[in-house]
Parts: C-alpha cells; sequence; structure tokens
C-alpha cells in the first residue's frame, strides 16, 4: 500500500464562487470557508470528519461524474425534493427505490447531479409521518 485514505475530498470547477456558496448554503446548509493563495480564492467544507468538499473557480464539466450522495440521517426526502422543486432547482430523478432504501437527485447550477439518500426505516415525509 502507498498510502492510507484518511478522508474523502470532492473537488469541483464551478463557474462563480458567490453562487455556489449561496446554493449549498441555503440548499444543504453547508458552511464554507473561504480559502486562497496568489489572490485566488476557493471554497471549502468539511462535512465529516473522514469527507470534504472544495469548490474552485474553473470550467465545469458536468457529468455523471463525481457525483455527492447526501444520507438523510432523519428521513423526510420527499419533503426535501417538494422543497427544491418549488426553489426551481431541477430534479433529474424524483424519489424512487434504491438499494435498502429511497433515492433521488437533483441538479446544482452548474449542472452537476447530487443524490439524496435515505434507508427504508426512515420516513419519506416529516410532516406528516409517512413510511
Amino acid at each position: 500500500m502507498l498510502f492510507t485514505a484518511r478522508y474523502t475530498s470532492l473537488v469541483f470547477n464551478v463557474t462563480d464562487l458567490d453562487r455556489t456558496e449561496k446554493f449549498y448554503s441555503e440548499i444543504m446548509g453547508i458552511r464554507f470557508e473561504r480559502r486562497g493563495f496568489a489572490g485566488e480564492h476557493f471554497l471549502h467544507a468539511k462535512l465529516s470528519e473522514n469527507f470534504e468538499i472544495d469548490f474552485m473557480v474553473g470550467t465545469p464539466t458536468p457529468g455523471n461524474s463525481p457525483i455527492m450522495v447526501f444520507d438523510l440521517d432523519e428521513g423526510g426526502i420527499a419533503d426535501i425534493v417538494a422543497s427544491l422543486a418549488e426553489r426551481g432547482v431541477t430534479i433529474v430523478s424524483p424519489v424512487g427505490d434504491a438499494p435498502d432504501g429511497k433515492g433521488a437527485t437533483f441538479r446544482d447550477p452548474d449542472d452537476f447531479a447530487i443524490g439524496l439518500y435515505q434507508a427504508n426505516d426512515k420516513p419519506l415525509s416529516l410532516k406528516g409521518g409517512d413510511k
């Protein structure tokens, strides 16, 4: 083994840091730290002990990879997807079956796919307690 991976960092090129920061902050509550060097800045967020994301200005190449999938510990995927649609966010795939749970996919402002997932034992809606 050459090294042991301790955490994962996904790096994305985006066209507008302010727009990206606003989107991820308002939609998912992610708070970024602005880092930089030589007058260039990028957005950095540590989401857990072993996972972080970075966004830097560049030419985005949207596609199917990389894709971030966020696990919804409490459930409520149907509520979240409905709220995304109400905000004008592009829903790629509505709530549907996923391995041992439910999943959905939407797109961010630079057309990157973002997945949501919740286990089968979590409610689809937190508003009415539906399973």
